[in-house]
């Protein structure tokens, strides 16, 4: 029977060769330390330095490591996908390669989730050192997750957390989801979501990856997960009440217009801005209507959503 493997470590990385060698050893001190099973799997989002060079130059001396290799860039949330499909452990713990996340949180992570039974612990950089073009928008972003997903954490964009393997197994991220990993996995009956406060540590080596369209991004994206959590397996239940509120003022007026055009033969209905208003309200309820029965249609009908070009793995799927 093949050993229980305690954690795996995902980390998704691009253009983060420097730091690689040092996050790698540090996982192991930190494993061998506390006599953890584990793996790292380290997810090269088609970084254009020598990044994946060094992780099968590590991958060598430290039969731990696994990685994963995209054609291109595809982003965060593609990263987490791919690393969440391959973990194994019983607990997953994510982290950033910049070395901005210290390892030496795990233990303790990992005794959350076993040992207080929590589904997940995000990480909360309470004290940071980023620039405040960064750390302004951040607590912005964060309010106002907080305020629509009614989960009261402080730092959602944190990339230090743990999580049960349950839970990485039951969620699909895409886009500038990764942020809202919480979000889904409440969605998905993971109610037991957990905080701690963990060291920020300055960026070491090479420059920081954010802009400030991922805010933008990101809001878009909560958007959609404020719609998909109350409405995505009912969309009807969205558009239609608004559909058939509209379509009924429009009939309503355009009732009102035809009755008011024989009381009153000199009465000429197109000459009345109310009869554009009636006529626009039927237009868009039908067109609201219309929607609901075609989110219907592709709900039913969706194919997968996660699909990306890998051109290489070391230690997976073999």
């Amino acid at each position: 029977m093949a050993e229980t493997l305690h954690i795996s470590v995902v980390v998704p990385l691009f253009n983060e060769e420097e730091s690689l060698p040092e996050l790698t050893d540090w996982i192991d001190r930190v494993m061998s330390a506390n006599s953890f099973t584990y793996e790292v799997i380290l997810v090269d989002d088609g970084s254009k330095d020598n990044s994946w060079k060094t992780i099968e130059q590590l991958s060598v001396n430290n039969p731990h490591i696994k990685g994963i290799r995209f054609k291109r860039n595809y982003g965060k949330s593609a990263a987490l996908h791919e690393g969440f499909r391959a973990a194994q452990g019983s607990v997953v713990i994510t982290m950033d390669a910049d070395l901005q996340d210290s390892p030496d949180e795990i233990p303790e992570l990992y005794r959350l989730i076993m040992e207080e039974d929590f589904d997940l612990i995000s990480g909360w950089k309470k004290k940071r050192y980023d620039p405040i073009s960064k750390t302004i928008p951040t607590k912005l972003f964060n309010w106002a997750t907080r305020k629509m997903s009614g989960i009261e954490l402080n730092d959602f964009n944190c990339g230090l957390k743990a999580y049960k393997n349950d839970v990485v197994k039951s969620v699909e991220i895409f886009g500038e989801m990764h942020r809202y990993i919480p979000v889904l996995a409440k969605q998905a009956g993971f109610a037991k979501i957990g905080e701690k406060v963990v060291e920020h540590r300055a960026r070491k080596y090479g420059t920081t990856k954010f802009g400030l369209e991922r805010f933008v991004n990101g809001f878009l994206d909560l958007m959609s997960i404020v719609f998909l959590t109350r409405f995505g397996k009912r969309p009807m239940h969205f558009f239609g009440p608004f559909g058939i509120l509209l379509f009924l003022a429009g009939f309503t007026i355009a009732a009102y217009l035809v009755v008011a055009k024989f009381a009153f033969a000199q009465y000429q209905m197109t000459d009345r801005p109310i009869f554009y208003l009636g006529l626009l309200c039927m237009i868009i309820g039908s067109q609201l209507f219309l929607a609901g029965f075609l989110g219907e249609l592709v709900l039913r009908n969706s194919t997968e959503r996660n699909n990306y070009l890998i051109s290489k793995y070391i230690r997976l799927y073999e």
